[in-house]
Protein backbone atom coordinates (compact mmCIF):
# COMPACT_ATOMS: atom_id res chain seq x y z
CA UNK A 1 0.00 0.00 0.00
CA UNK A 2 1.01 3.93 -0.67
CA UNK A 3 1.25 4.26 3.07
CA UNK A 4 3.58 1.50 3.80
CA UNK A 5 5.83 2.67 0.61
CA UNK A 6 6.08 5.96 1.80
CA UNK A 7 7.30 5.13 5.22
CA UNK A 8 10.32 3.79 4.18
CA UNK A 9 11.36 7.03 1.96
CA UNK A 10 13.33 8.65 5.60
CA UNK A 11 13.26 12.02 5.72
CA UNK A 12 16.65 13.99 4.65
CA UNK A 13 16.77 17.63 5.08
CA UNK A 14 16.42 18.66 8.82
CA UNK A 15 13.23 20.22 8.26
CA UNK A 16 11.84 17.22 7.68
CA UNK A 17 13.22 15.40 10.04
CA UNK A 18 12.04 17.62 12.34
CA UNK A 19 8.27 17.75 10.82
CA UNK A 20 8.40 13.90 11.82
CA UNK A 21 8.55 14.89 15.39
CA UNK A 22 5.74 16.96 15.69
CA UNK A 23 2.03 16.85 16.41
CA UNK A 24 -0.70 19.62 15.27
CA UNK A 25 -4.58 20.09 15.29
CA UNK A 26 -6.96 22.30 13.26
CA UNK A 27 -10.41 23.55 13.55
CA UNK A 28 -13.13 22.48 11.69
CA UNK A 29 -14.40 19.23 9.78
CA UNK A 30 -11.78 19.70 7.00
CA UNK A 31 -8.37 20.13 6.03
CA UNK A 32 -7.61 24.18 6.24
CA UNK A 33 -5.14 26.37 4.60
CA UNK A 34 -3.12 26.58 7.73
CA UNK A 35 -2.77 22.84 8.17
CA UNK A 36 -2.03 22.26 4.55
CA UNK A 37 0.79 24.82 4.97
CA UNK A 38 2.26 23.24 7.70
CA UNK A 39 2.78 20.11 6.24
CA UNK A 40 3.98 21.26 2.46
CA UNK A 41 6.18 23.89 3.88
CA UNK A 42 7.02 23.12 7.05
CA UNK A 43 6.24 19.13 6.62
CA UNK A 44 4.56 18.45 10.06
CA UNK A 45 4.08 14.58 9.71
CA UNK A 46 1.34 13.97 12.31
CA UNK A 47 -2.28 15.35 13.66
CA UNK A 48 -4.76 15.30 16.89
CA UNK A 49 -7.96 15.62 16.15
CA UNK A 50 -10.48 17.02 18.53
CA UNK A 51 -14.56 17.03 18.71
CA UNK A 52 -15.09 19.86 16.74
CA UNK A 53 -12.83 17.90 13.33
CA UNK A 54 -15.77 15.44 13.66
CA UNK A 55 -19.28 15.73 12.45
CA UNK A 56 -19.86 12.39 12.16
CA UNK A 57 -18.54 9.06 11.03
CA UNK A 58 -18.77 9.12 7.43
CA UNK A 59 -17.44 12.74 7.57
CA UNK A 60 -14.56 11.82 10.10
CA UNK A 61 -13.43 8.24 8.18
CA UNK A 62 -12.89 10.76 4.67
CA UNK A 63 -11.19 13.10 6.62
CA UNK A 64 -9.11 10.98 7.94
CA UNK A 65 -8.49 9.67 4.77
CA UNK A 66 -7.81 13.00 3.50
CA UNK A 67 -5.43 13.80 5.80
CA UNK A 68 -2.68 10.63 5.43
CA UNK A 69 -3.08 11.53 1.25
CA UNK A 70 -2.04 14.76 2.03
CA UNK A 71 1.16 13.86 5.00
CA UNK A 72 2.27 11.47 2.92
CA UNK A 73 2.21 13.64 -0.67
CA UNK A 74 4.17 15.90 1.28
CA UNK A 75 6.27 14.29 3.87
CA UNK A 76 6.93 10.97 2.48
CA UNK A 77 5.66 9.48 5.37
CA UNK A 78 2.22 7.95 6.68
CA UNK A 79 0.51 10.16 9.28
CA UNK A 80 0.21 9.69 13.20
CA UNK A 81 -3.10 10.59 13.62
CA UNK A 82 -4.21 10.48 17.42
CA UNK A 83 -7.16 11.30 19.53
CA UNK A 84 -8.04 11.64 23.53
CA UNK A 85 -10.63 8.73 23.41
CA UNK A 86 -10.47 7.58 26.96
CA UNK A 87 -14.27 7.47 27.48
CA UNK A 88 -16.50 9.16 29.52
CA UNK A 89 -16.18 12.55 30.10
CA UNK A 90 -13.04 12.81 27.58
CA UNK A 91 -14.55 11.23 24.43
CA UNK A 92 -14.19 13.20 21.27
CA UNK A 93 -15.90 10.68 18.85
CA UNK A 94 -19.43 11.43 17.34
CA UNK A 95 -22.76 10.22 18.36
CA UNK A 96 -23.49 7.78 16.11
CA UNK A 97 -20.17 6.49 17.21
CA UNK A 98 -19.59 4.87 20.63
CA UNK A 99 -18.26 6.55 23.21
CA UNK A 100 -17.71 4.01 26.20
CA UNK A 101 -18.12 4.70 29.80
CA UNK A 102 -14.83 6.53 31.87
CA UNK A 103 -12.58 4.85 33.68
CA UNK A 104 -14.12 5.19 36.85
CA UNK A 105 -17.29 3.86 35.70
CA UNK A 106 -15.90 0.90 34.67
CA UNK A 107 -13.26 0.03 37.53
CA UNK A 108 -16.68 0.73 39.82
CA UNK A 109 -18.52 -2.07 37.78
CA UNK A 110 -15.68 -4.39 39.30
CA UNK A 111 -15.02 -6.53 36.46
CA UNK A 112 -11.71 -5.84 34.83
CA UNK A 113 -13.06 -7.33 31.49
CA UNK A 114 -15.45 -4.44 31.22
CA UNK A 115 -11.66 -2.25 30.73
CA UNK A 116 -10.85 -4.82 27.81
CA UNK A 117 -13.91 -4.60 26.19
CA UNK A 118 -13.85 -0.72 26.10
CA UNK A 119 -10.53 -0.93 24.96
CA UNK A 120 -11.42 -3.52 22.14
CA UNK A 121 -14.40 -1.19 21.13
CA UNK A 122 -12.52 1.88 20.91
CA UNK A 123 -9.87 0.54 18.71
CA UNK A 124 -12.37 -1.04 16.20
CA UNK A 125 -14.05 2.32 15.99
CA UNK A 126 -10.90 4.24 15.73
CA UNK A 127 -9.27 1.47 12.94
CA UNK A 128 -12.28 1.68 10.84
CA UNK A 129 -12.04 5.21 10.81
CA UNK A 130 -8.66 6.15 10.13
CA UNK A 131 -7.05 6.84 13.76
CA UNK A 132 -4.26 4.80 14.55
CA UNK A 133 -2.93 6.61 18.24
CA UNK A 134 -5.37 6.51 20.76
CA UNK A 135 -3.94 8.83 24.01
CA UNK A 136 -4.50 6.39 26.85
CA UNK A 137 -5.41 4.63 29.12
CA UNK A 138 -4.91 7.29 32.24
CA UNK A 139 -2.59 5.33 35.10
CA UNK A 140 -2.83 8.31 37.39
CA UNK A 141 -4.40 7.48 40.72
CA UNK A 142 -6.64 9.56 42.14
CA UNK A 143 -5.15 9.69 45.29
CA UNK A 144 -6.09 13.71 46.16
CA UNK A 145 -10.04 13.87 45.95
CA UNK A 146 -9.87 17.63 44.50
CA UNK A 147 -8.32 17.02 42.10
CA UNK A 148 -9.48 19.88 39.66
CA UNK A 149 -8.40 17.61 36.04
CA UNK A 150 -8.27 13.61 36.95
CA UNK A 151 -10.68 12.25 39.24
CA UNK A 152 -13.68 10.39 37.72
CA UNK A 153 -10.51 9.68 34.40
CA UNK A 154 -8.86 7.50 37.01
CA UNK A 155 -9.95 4.27 37.43
CA UNK A 156 -9.95 4.85 41.19
CA UNK A 157 -7.36 5.68 44.32
CA UNK A 158 -4.93 2.81 44.49
CA UNK A 159 -2.31 1.46 42.47
CA UNK A 160 -3.84 -2.16 42.21
CA UNK A 161 -6.94 -1.09 41.32
CA UNK A 162 -5.07 1.21 38.84
CA UNK A 163 -3.10 -0.96 37.19
CA UNK A 164 -5.48 -3.47 37.14
CA UNK A 165 -8.24 -1.87 34.91
CA UNK A 166 -5.64 -0.07 32.88
CA UNK A 167 -3.63 -2.58 31.78
CA UNK A 168 -7.15 -4.28 30.31
CA UNK A 169 -7.86 -1.13 28.85
CA UNK A 170 -4.39 -0.71 27.55
CA UNK A 171 -4.49 -4.59 25.93
CA UNK A 172 -7.56 -4.01 24.36
CA UNK A 173 -6.08 -1.29 22.83
CA UNK A 174 -3.22 -3.00 21.20
CA UNK A 175 -4.90 -5.84 20.62
CA UNK A 176 -7.41 -3.77 18.31
CA UNK A 177 -4.42 -2.59 16.27
CA UNK A 178 -4.36 1.13 17.91
CA UNK A 179 -1.04 2.31 19.35
CA UNK A 180 -1.70 3.47 23.10
CA UNK A 181 0.09 6.33 25.26
CA UNK A 182 0.14 5.86 29.42
CA UNK A 183 -0.84 9.41 30.73
CA UNK A 184 0.21 11.12 32.37
CA UNK A 185 3.45 9.77 33.54
CA UNK A 186 5.00 9.95 36.68
CA UNK A 187 1.36 10.55 38.20
CA UNK A 188 -0.97 13.56 37.84
CA UNK A 189 -3.31 12.23 40.39
CA UNK A 190 -1.83 13.59 43.64
CA UNK A 191 -2.88 17.36 42.64
CA UNK A 192 -5.31 20.44 42.64
CA UNK A 193 -3.54 22.07 40.16
CA UNK A 194 -4.73 21.39 36.67
CA UNK A 195 -1.57 21.70 34.12
CA UNK A 196 -3.80 23.19 31.25
CA UNK A 197 -4.44 26.68 33.48
CA UNK A 198 -0.88 26.33 35.79
CA UNK A 199 2.52 24.46 36.19
CA UNK A 200 1.50 21.47 39.20
CA UNK A 201 4.11 20.65 41.69
CA UNK A 202 4.19 17.77 43.79
CA UNK A 203 6.65 17.61 46.81
CA UNK A 204 7.09 13.51 46.61
CA UNK A 205 10.19 12.04 46.85
CA UNK A 206 11.24 9.29 44.35
CA UNK A 207 10.82 7.27 46.90
CA UNK A 208 7.47 8.64 47.51
CA UNK A 209 6.48 7.99 43.40
CA UNK A 210 8.22 4.34 43.64
CA UNK A 211 5.58 3.57 46.49
CA UNK A 212 2.27 4.52 44.62
CA UNK A 213 2.50 6.28 41.86
CA UNK A 214 4.84 4.56 39.36
CA UNK A 215 3.62 0.88 40.07
CA UNK A 216 0.93 0.90 37.75
CA UNK A 217 3.64 2.60 34.79
CA UNK A 218 5.85 -0.43 35.93
CA UNK A 219 2.82 -2.72 35.49
CA UNK A 220 2.09 -1.70 31.72
CA UNK A 221 5.73 -1.52 30.47
CA UNK A 222 5.98 -4.92 31.84
CA UNK A 223 2.91 -5.87 29.37
CA UNK A 224 4.68 -4.17 26.61
CA UNK A 225 3.25 -0.66 26.72
CA UNK A 226 4.43 1.30 23.44
CA UNK A 227 4.15 4.60 24.32
CA UNK A 228 4.32 7.03 27.25
CA UNK A 229 3.13 10.68 28.06
CA UNK A 230 4.90 12.66 30.18
CA UNK A 231 3.39 15.00 32.77
CA UNK A 232 3.51 18.50 32.67
CA UNK A 233 4.56 18.70 36.56
CA UNK A 234 7.18 19.80 38.43
CA UNK A 235 8.96 17.36 41.13
CA UNK A 236 11.54 19.33 42.50
CA UNK A 237 12.83 16.56 45.43
CA UNK A 238 13.75 14.87 42.18
CA UNK A 239 14.29 17.39 39.44
CA UNK A 240 15.84 20.48 41.39
CA UNK A 241 16.33 22.48 37.97
CA UNK A 242 12.71 24.19 38.57
CA UNK A 243 11.29 22.02 34.71
CA UNK A 244 8.45 20.27 34.43
CA UNK A 245 9.10 16.64 33.73
CA UNK A 246 8.43 17.47 30.46
CA UNK A 247 11.68 18.93 29.66
CA UNK A 248 13.78 17.09 32.95
CA UNK A 249 16.23 14.12 31.64
CA UNK A 250 16.12 13.41 35.09
CA UNK A 251 12.39 12.13 34.56
CA UNK A 252 12.69 10.81 31.14
CA UNK A 253 15.98 9.38 30.69
CA UNK A 254 17.08 8.51 34.23
CA UNK A 255 13.65 7.39 35.34
CA UNK A 256 11.43 6.45 32.60
CA UNK A 257 14.05 4.95 30.53
CA UNK A 258 17.06 4.15 32.83
CA UNK A 259 15.34 2.53 36.07
CA UNK A 260 11.91 1.38 34.58
CA UNK A 261 13.85 -0.15 31.48
CA UNK A 262 11.08 2.02 29.09
CA UNK A 263 11.87 1.49 25.15
CA UNK A 264 9.38 2.52 23.38
CA UNK A 265 7.87 6.24 22.00
CA UNK A 266 8.35 9.39 24.83
CA UNK A 267 5.51 11.73 23.53
CA UNK A 268 4.55 15.37 25.12
CA UNK A 269 1.20 16.21 26.68
CA UNK A 270 0.11 19.37 24.51
CA UNK A 271 2.90 22.36 24.57
CA UNK A 272 -0.03 24.88 24.73
CA UNK A 273 -1.38 24.14 27.98
CA UNK A 274 -0.39 26.85 30.42
CA UNK A 275 2.14 25.14 32.51
CA UNK A 276 4.87 25.13 29.44
CA UNK A 277 3.53 27.83 27.70
CA UNK A 278 2.64 30.65 30.27
CA UNK A 279 6.28 29.69 32.27
CA UNK A 280 8.81 28.44 29.36
CA UNK A 281 7.27 29.32 26.08
CA UNK A 282 5.51 26.50 23.68
CA UNK A 283 8.94 26.51 21.53
CA UNK A 284 11.12 26.80 24.01
CA UNK A 285 9.30 23.86 25.79
CA UNK A 286 9.48 21.73 22.63
CA UNK A 287 13.36 22.42 22.74
CA UNK A 288 13.69 21.82 26.06
CA UNK A 289 11.63 18.32 25.78
CA UNK A 290 13.81 16.83 22.93
CA UNK A 291 16.92 17.62 24.95
CA UNK A 292 15.35 15.31 28.10
CA UNK A 293 14.75 12.42 25.87
CA UNK A 294 11.10 12.83 24.49
CA UNK A 295 10.23 12.00 20.87
CA UNK A 296 6.90 13.56 19.86
CA UNK A 297 6.08 16.65 20.58
CA UNK A 298 2.25 18.19 20.62
CA UNK A 299 1.63 21.56 19.39
CA UNK A 300 -2.07 20.78 19.34
CA UNK A 301 -3.89 24.29 18.04
CA UNK A 302 -1.85 27.39 17.34
CA UNK A 303 0.09 27.02 13.56
CA UNK A 304 2.06 30.22 14.17
CA UNK A 305 3.35 28.43 17.62
CA UNK A 306 4.44 25.18 15.50
CA UNK A 307 6.09 27.05 12.93
CA UNK A 308 8.28 28.57 15.71
CA UNK A 309 8.73 25.53 17.18
CA UNK A 310 10.45 23.60 14.12
CA UNK A 311 12.51 27.00 13.90
CA UNK A 312 13.72 27.21 17.17
CA UNK A 313 14.73 23.57 16.92
CA UNK A 314 16.29 23.55 13.62
CA UNK A 315 18.36 26.73 15.15
CA UNK A 316 19.64 24.34 18.07
CA UNK A 317 20.65 22.02 16.16
CA UNK A 318 22.62 24.01 13.58
CA UNK A 319 24.27 26.03 16.61
CA UNK A 320 25.00 22.43 18.08
CA UNK A 321 22.55 23.26 21.43
CA UNK A 322 20.46 20.13 20.14
CA UNK A 323 22.79 17.10 18.99
CA UNK A 324 21.90 15.82 15.65
CA UNK A 325 21.97 12.17 16.92
CA UNK A 326 19.45 13.05 19.43
CA UNK A 327 17.11 14.68 16.83
CA UNK A 328 17.74 11.48 14.70
CA UNK A 329 17.14 8.72 17.59
CA UNK A 330 13.59 10.77 18.28
CA UNK A 331 13.06 10.41 14.35
CA UNK A 332 13.93 6.21 13.95
CA UNK A 333 11.90 5.77 17.58
CA UNK A 334 8.81 7.61 15.45
CA UNK A 335 9.17 6.00 12.01
CA UNK A 336 9.36 2.72 13.92
CA UNK A 337 5.43 2.88 15.39
CA UNK A 338 4.55 4.63 11.88
CA UNK A 339 5.36 1.40 10.09
CA UNK A 340 3.50 -0.72 12.76
CA UNK A 341 0.34 1.42 13.18
CA UNK A 342 0.12 4.25 10.47
CA UNK A 343 1.70 2.32 7.33
CA UNK A 344 -1.67 0.77 5.58
CA UNK A 345 -2.36 -2.29 8.16
CA UNK A 346 -5.95 -3.76 7.68
CA UNK A 347 -8.51 -1.79 9.36
CA UNK A 348 -12.29 -2.71 10.37
CA UNK A 349 -14.95 -1.43 7.87
CA UNK A 350 -16.83 1.78 8.31
CA UNK A 351 -20.04 -0.60 9.61
CA UNK A 352 -18.30 -1.51 12.45
CA UNK A 353 -18.58 2.03 14.36
CA UNK A 354 -21.30 3.03 16.30
CA UNK A 355 -22.75 -1.04 15.43
CA UNK A 356 -25.34 -2.00 17.99
CA UNK A 357 -23.08 -4.76 19.17
CA UNK A 358 -20.65 -1.99 20.12
CA UNK A 359 -23.54 -0.02 21.67
CA UNK A 360 -25.18 -3.09 23.64
CA UNK A 361 -21.70 -3.99 25.42
CA UNK A 362 -20.88 0.09 26.07
CA UNK A 363 -24.80 -0.12 28.24
CA UNK A 364 -23.88 -3.12 29.86
CA UNK A 365 -20.50 -1.96 31.36
CA UNK A 366 -22.74 1.72 31.96
CA UNK A 367 -25.44 0.17 33.75
CA UNK A 368 -23.04 -2.37 35.67
CA UNK A 369 -20.90 1.03 36.73
CA UNK A 370 -24.22 2.70 38.78
CA UNK A 371 -23.38 2.85 42.61
CA UNK A 372 -25.50 2.80 45.65
CA UNK A 373 -23.14 4.55 48.13
CA UNK A 374 -25.73 5.45 50.92
CA UNK A 375 -29.19 4.43 51.76
CA UNK A 376 -31.19 2.04 49.74
CA UNK A 377 -32.81 2.74 46.04
CA UNK A 378 -36.41 3.31 45.89
CA UNK A 379 -37.55 2.64 41.83
CA UNK A 380 -39.76 5.07 40.56
CA UNK A 381 -42.53 3.83 39.65
CA UNK A 382 -45.04 6.26 37.10
CA UNK A 383 -47.89 6.91 39.01
CA UNK A 384 -47.20 5.48 42.28
CA UNK A 385 -45.50 8.68 43.84
CA UNK A 386 -44.66 12.06 42.16
CA UNK A 387 -41.15 12.56 41.50
CA UNK A 388 -39.87 16.20 41.01
CA UNK A 389 -36.40 15.33 39.09
CA UNK A 390 -33.69 18.65 39.16
CA UNK A 391 -30.55 19.44 38.23
CA UNK A 392 -28.22 21.73 36.13
CA UNK A 393 -27.11 21.56 32.36
CA UNK A 394 -23.68 20.01 32.40
CA UNK A 395 -20.73 21.99 31.41
CA UNK A 396 -16.85 21.72 30.80
CA UNK A 397 -15.31 20.66 33.58
CA UNK A 398 -11.86 21.50 32.34
CA UNK A 399 -9.62 21.84 29.00
CA UNK A 400 -9.39 17.72 28.76
CA UNK A 401 -13.07 17.16 29.24
CA UNK A 402 -15.10 17.12 25.75
CA UNK A 403 -17.12 20.07 25.04
CA UNK A 404 -20.51 19.71 26.28
CA UNK A 405 -23.57 17.85 23.87
CA UNK A 406 -26.19 20.26 23.29
CA UNK A 407 -29.50 18.94 24.60
CA UNK A 408 -28.69 16.71 27.65
CA UNK A 409 -30.38 17.78 30.27
CA UNK A 410 -30.61 15.05 33.73
CA UNK A 411 -34.08 16.78 34.72
CA UNK A 412 -35.61 16.59 31.26
CA UNK A 413 -34.02 12.93 30.07
CA UNK A 414 -35.53 12.03 33.73
CA UNK A 415 -39.03 13.09 33.40
CA UNK A 416 -39.11 12.09 29.87
CA UNK A 417 -38.36 8.51 30.27
CA UNK A 418 -39.89 7.98 33.98
CA UNK A 419 -42.80 10.33 34.22
CA UNK A 420 -42.85 13.20 37.04
CA UNK A 421 -41.76 17.06 37.27
CA UNK A 422 -38.59 18.71 36.04
CA UNK A 423 -36.72 21.98 36.96
CA UNK A 424 -33.60 22.94 35.22
CA UNK A 425 -31.62 25.29 37.22
CA UNK A 426 -28.06 26.98 37.56
CA UNK A 427 -25.10 24.90 38.23
CA UNK A 428 -24.39 26.95 41.63
CA UNK A 429 -27.91 27.84 42.63
CA UNK A 430 -28.41 30.96 44.38
CA UNK A 431 -30.40 31.48 47.41
CA UNK A 432 -33.27 32.19 44.78
CA UNK A 433 -33.28 29.80 42.87
CA UNK A 434 -32.86 27.29 46.44
CA UNK A 435 -36.40 29.03 47.12
CA UNK A 436 -37.78 28.11 44.01
CA UNK A 437 -37.07 24.39 44.21
CA UNK A 438 -38.22 24.11 47.71
CA UNK A 439 -41.37 25.54 46.60
CA UNK A 440 -41.79 23.34 43.49
CA UNK A 441 -40.96 19.90 45.76
CA UNK A 442 -44.12 20.56 48.01
CA UNK A 443 -46.18 19.27 45.23
CA UNK A 444 -44.11 16.10 44.76
CA UNK A 445 -43.60 12.96 47.22
CA UNK A 446 -40.17 12.97 46.58
CA UNK A 447 -36.85 14.84 44.80
CA UNK A 448 -34.18 13.08 42.24
CA UNK A 449 -31.63 15.68 41.91
CA UNK A 450 -28.63 15.22 39.45
CA UNK A 451 -25.47 17.06 41.59
CA UNK A 452 -22.76 17.68 38.76
CA UNK A 453 -19.33 18.66 40.78
CA UNK A 454 -21.23 20.17 43.84
CA UNK A 455 -17.91 20.15 45.71
CA UNK A 456 -17.26 23.19 43.28
CA UNK A 457 -20.41 24.49 42.80
CA UNK A 458 -22.00 24.27 46.28
CA UNK A 459 -25.47 25.71 46.29
CA UNK A 460 -26.49 22.29 44.67
CA UNK A 461 -25.37 20.67 48.00
CA UNK A 462 -27.46 23.30 49.63
CA UNK A 463 -30.28 22.86 47.92
CA UNK A 464 -30.27 19.15 48.91
CA UNK A 465 -29.87 19.98 52.49
CA UNK A 466 -32.74 22.42 52.37
CA UNK A 467 -34.77 20.03 50.94
CA UNK A 468 -33.65 17.10 53.22
CA UNK A 469 -33.90 19.74 56.44
CA UNK A 470 -37.64 20.39 54.93
CA UNK A 471 -38.67 16.38 55.25
CA UNK A 472 -38.16 15.37 51.36
CA UNK A 473 -37.48 12.22 50.50
CA UNK A 474 -34.25 12.45 48.07
CA UNK A 475 -32.13 10.84 45.88
CA UNK A 476 -28.98 12.52 45.01
CA UNK A 477 -27.66 11.53 41.96
CA UNK A 478 -23.43 12.12 41.56
CA UNK A 479 -23.22 12.67 37.52
CA UNK A 480 -19.75 14.07 38.08
CA UNK A 481 -17.08 13.34 40.88
CA UNK A 482 -18.59 10.41 43.65
CA UNK A 483 -17.20 12.45 46.22
CA UNK A 484 -20.34 14.80 46.32
CA UNK A 485 -21.96 12.42 47.74
CA UNK A 486 -19.62 12.25 51.52
CA UNK A 487 -20.79 16.23 51.98
CA UNK A 488 -25.10 14.98 51.88
CA UNK A 489 -26.60 13.34 55.06
CA UNK A 490 -30.08 11.94 55.35
CA UNK A 491 -30.61 11.19 51.91
CA UNK A 492 -32.95 8.48 50.76
CA UNK A 493 -30.43 7.10 48.48
CA UNK A 494 -27.22 8.42 47.06
CA UNK A 495 -26.15 7.00 43.74
CA UNK A 496 -22.78 7.63 41.49
CA UNK A 497 -23.15 7.45 37.92
CA UNK A 498 -19.56 9.14 37.71
CA UNK A 499 -20.13 11.17 34.42
CA UNK A 500 -22.87 13.25 32.90
CA UNK A 501 -23.23 11.50 29.62
CA UNK A 502 -25.99 9.87 27.19
CA UNK A 503 -24.48 6.96 27.87
CA UNK A 504 -24.60 7.17 31.28
CA UNK A 505 -27.86 9.05 31.91
CA UNK A 506 -29.81 6.10 30.44
CA UNK A 507 -28.49 3.95 32.62
CA UNK A 508 -29.63 6.06 35.38
CA UNK A 509 -32.65 6.11 33.88
CA UNK A 510 -33.02 1.89 33.92
CA UNK A 511 -31.63 2.10 37.40
CA UNK A 512 -34.59 4.27 38.93
CA UNK A 513 -36.79 2.55 36.92
CA UNK A 514 -36.05 -0.94 38.76
CA UNK A 515 -35.16 -2.61 35.30
CA UNK A 516 -31.65 -2.58 36.49
CA UNK A 517 -29.86 -3.30 39.71
CA UNK A 518 -27.16 -1.02 40.16
CA UNK A 519 -24.82 -3.53 40.98
CA UNK A 520 -21.11 -1.29 40.84
CA UNK A 521 -19.61 -0.72 44.14
CA UNK A 522 -17.93 2.46 45.03
CA UNK A 523 -15.13 0.68 47.07
CA UNK A 524 -13.80 -0.69 43.93
CA UNK A 525 -12.60 2.73 42.85
CA UNK A 526 -13.31 4.91 46.30
CA UNK A 527 -11.81 3.65 49.47
CA UNK A 528 -13.29 6.12 52.25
Amino acid sequence: MAGMDAVNRRPQSLREKIGQLIVTGFPGTSITEDLESLVREWKIGNLILFAHNAENTSQLARLCEDLQKLVVVETGCPALISIDQEGGRVTRLPRDAVNVPGAMAIAAAGDPSGALTAGRITAEELRALGINFNLAPVLDINNNKRNPVINVRSYGDTAETVATYGLQMLRGLQEGGVLAALKHFPGHGDTEVDSHLGLPTSGKTLADLEALELLPFRAAIAAGAEAVMIAHMMFPAIEPRRVPATMSSVIVEDLLKGKLGYEGLVVSDCLEMDAVKKYYGTAQGALGALKAGIHLLFVSHTPALVRETVQVIEQAVQSGELPLETLDRAVDKVLYYKEKYAAGSEASPLSVVGCEAHRKEAAAISDAAICVVTGGLVSVQPGEIRTLFVGSLPYRTDQASSRVAGGLSFPDVMADRLGGGRMLVRIDPVEAEVDSVLREAERYDRVVYGLFNGSDNPGQLEVVRRLVAAGKRVTAVALGKPYDLEALEGVDCGLAAFEYTALSLDSVARVLSGKVRPAGRIGNVWHR
